[in-house]
């Protein structure tokens, strides 16, 4: 069984013999956060799949950040750059969810919430506990929260 560090390694070096410089310098920048995130703390571990992913996750969401503040900076060729490397990270993510499939979790979640005797805007904290298990890696947190604070109003 293949795990996805493996799979980021056996790409790298594919794009390295294929002398994709994008593809290889972002996947050695991921491989690096990668490593670093296992050798902190007291002892060295090998991260599990579901750890790589919320890295990976995590390097991604750094590139489309940077890619905003290039844009807004007037460095359009860096922020191109960014949402390159954005786009090769996101080969290694699992599907996002559409606009429609977040709100019909989030609908569902707020109705259990009500079942539960919370309603209104207090209830965003239990209708994200009831929400992120569920989208965990498939949707931001940012939308996740958006969506509900929009099914509570509404």
């Amino acid at each position: 069984m293949t795990t996805l560090k493996t799979k980021l390694q056996d790409d790298l070096n594919v794009a390295i013999k294929a002398r994709d410089e994008l593809r290889s310098a972002t996947l050695r920048m991921t491989l690096a956060a990668i490593t670093k995130e296992e050798v902190a703390g007291k002892e060295k571990r090998e991260l599990s799949d579901d750890e790589v992913q919320k890295v990976i996750t995590r390097e991604a969401k750094k590139r489309r950040e940077a890619a905003e503040a290039f844009a807004q900076g007037g460095r359009a060729e860096s922020a191109e750059r960014e949402k390159a490397e954005g786009e090769v990270l996101a080969e290694y993510l699992p599907k996002q969810l559409s606009d429609d499939e977040l709100a019909q979790i989030v609908a569902q979640a707020v109705e259990e919430a009500k079942a539960a005797g919370a309603e209104g805007p207090r209830a965003m904290g239990q209708v994200m506990k009831i929400v992120n298990p569920k989208v965990a890696g498939q949707a931001e947190g940012g939308r996740v929260a958006a969506a509900v604070k929009q099914a509570l109003a509404g």
